[in-house]
């Protein structure tokens, strides 16, 4: 195991893009809303640097609600046929909004334009309202560049801990947990299976 957590995770994460998985980028994200409930859904990673891991969504989604009023949260890659997952627990931070501006542009145009159709989370009447939405931004905004919605953007989750789970014969999987220190150095424990 490498000594810094975040350069073990790019040494499995190389591995799972080279085993070709569906989907290497999937990762639960679990928040805690105001009142205390619990919430998990799936999201991708875009990126990963040396602060941590960076995902887009709606600021008003129900994930984004629950982030404004508790950053804490959960993130777990869980790579089945490489009998490995990957648990984060870290503070969930916005990045910028240029960095967010920077990477809506490079979304598929349909991305574009369904994230500024859709009220993430909020309760609509049909489907056909968010088709409608869709025909008229395309209408809206046909030969344009798509401009990002304020409301839409980047989170970067900080990591404090993160454990690396390899699955073994008999059940004696292989726990190894990271845990941040003040200096910003990572201690390595092993847990028992």
């Amino acid at each position: 195991m490498e000594d810094n957590a975040l350069k073990q995770f790019e040494k499995w994460w190389k591995e799972a893009l080279n085993s070709e998985l569906d989907e290497v980028n999937a990762m639960s994200l679990a928040t805690v809303n105001k009142e205390g409930k619990p919430s998990v859904r799936t999201v991708l990673l875009k990126g990963f640097e040396e602060n941590g891991f960076v995902f887009y969504t709606n600021y008003q989604s129900k994930k984004g609600v629950d982030l404004e009023s508790n950053p804490n949260t959960s993130l777990l890659f869980f790579w089945k046929e490489l009998q490995r997952q990957v648990r984060i627990d870290g503070i969930a931070e916005k990045i910028s909004e240029a960095e967010s501006s920077a990477y809506f542009i490079t979304r598929p145009r349909g991305s574009q334009l369904s994230t500024c159709a859709s009220g993430q989370s909020s309760i609509i009447p049909n489907r056909e309202m968010l088709e409608k939405n869709v025909g008229e931004l395309e209408k809206k905004y046909a030969g344009l560049e798509i401009p990002k919605p304020a409301h839409w953007g980047g989170y970067i989750v900080i990591p404090f801990e993160i454990e690396f789970w390899q699955g073994r014969p008999n059940r004696l999987h292989d726990r190894i947990k990271y845990i941040r220190q003040p200096n910003n150095e990572w201690k390595l424990v092993r847990l028992a299976p």
